[in-house]
């Protein structure tokens, strides 16, 4: 990353303003069809050497699409879209970079590639904050149409709309991915993650286990206090059992009162550890809404992978047939 040789401008909304650039969930992300069709549109319809869709950051500007820049970021302190993003209703057009005081010392212009023309138009989200920019720049003095200017306009509108719909998607895979009571991760995720993970170890002899976990006495809670109660009875078991793993583990909710959990790097004794720390947090008094309290148990079997494992289903009925020995030993 080059680095700066002066302060750039901050606008007042600055704090409000990254949280929504991060809301979408893009930086650093590869590059999408989408974006680079879009910059590479803006290099032909105004002949430019290069474009670049810029995402302004704390202490950078991040380029999710660029063509002739030749980098991924650039330090804020020089980027010129930290000028085009303090005034959200215009376009920040420099016939000539050497000519205007604020860019004619920026190492951009000074030094190689020595840029003199830059354009670039704000990506304004639906609630007014100023995203980054879509720019394009030449190495010589240019003049911009009005025509230029509304289609530069249109282009960044493009380019709000293809983020919009990218986020929608991924909202959409994240609820098809969730178990809507516990916000744990559904059946689907859960087996998609133990596809990937056998795989995984196949090709690396790295360990793993997966836990069939399942509350006992759950259906009298139901039958006694109501399905309202039941669900927030399960709502604070998933919360006690999530803080009870590591982040690079999963813990998903499989239906009714039955869980899976998918512990990397574990098996033996760290398994039965965690399976003892799971049940002690599931066994801690449960205070109702009406003041009562209840005390669950539950009910835990624990399959190791090994290379017998031929399926996911194999994996997972192993560890449902563990649990249900347990369940028979009481």
């Amino acid at each position: 990353m080059t680095k700066a040789t002066s302060l750039c401008p901050i606008p007042e909304n600055e704090a409000q303003r990254l949280q929504a650039v991060r809301s979408y969930q893009v930086l650093d992300t590869p590059p999408e069809v989408d974006f680079d069709t879009l910059t590479r549109m803006a290099t032909q319809i105004f002949n430019a050497p290069a474009a670049e869709i810029g995402l302004m950051d704390s202490e950078r500007l991040w380029f999710k699409s660029q063509i002739g820049m030749g980098l991924p970021q650039l330090d804020r302190q020089i980027a010129f879209c930290a000028h085009a993003i303090m005034c959200p209703d215009a376009l920040l057009i420099v016939e000539d970079l050497l000519e205007d005081p604020r860019f004619r010392d920026n190492p951009l212009v000074v030094n190689p590639p020595y840029l003199r023309f830059y354009a670039g138009a704000p990506l304004i989200d639906p609630h007014g904050f100023v995203l980054g920019t879509l720019a394009v720049v030449d190495i010589k003095p240019r003049t911009f149409s009005v025509a230029q200017r509304n289609m530069l306009r249109d282009l960044s509108t493009l380019v709000i709309t293809a983020l919009e719909s990218r986020r929608r998607a991924a909202l959409l895979s994240e609820l098809a991915l969730t178990d809507p009571l516990t916000g744990l991760a559904n059946r689907i995720q859960f087996e998609r993650t133990l596809t990937s993970e056998i795989a995984h170890a196949r090709r690396t002899d790295e360990p793993f286990s997966v836990f069939f976990l399942d509350l006992d006495g759950f259906k009298d809670v139901n039958d006694t206090y109501g399905h309202a109660v039941g669900d927030e009875v399960l709502q604070e078991i998933a919360r006690r059992m999530a803080q009870q793993i590591r982040a690079e583990d999963l813990l998903a909710r499989l239906g009714g009162d039955e869980f899976g959990l998918f512990m990397r790097e574990g098996q033996g004794a760290p398994a039965n550890a965690l399976a003892s720390r799971l049940a002690e947090a599931i066994a801690a008094p449960l205070t109702l809404p009406s003041g009562e309290t209840l005390q669950m148990g539950i009910s835990i079997g624990i399959s190791a992978y090994t290379d017998d494992i031929d399926s996911v289903a194999t994996l997972i009925n192993r560890a449902d047939q563990a649990m249900y020995e347990v369940k028979r030993g009481r």
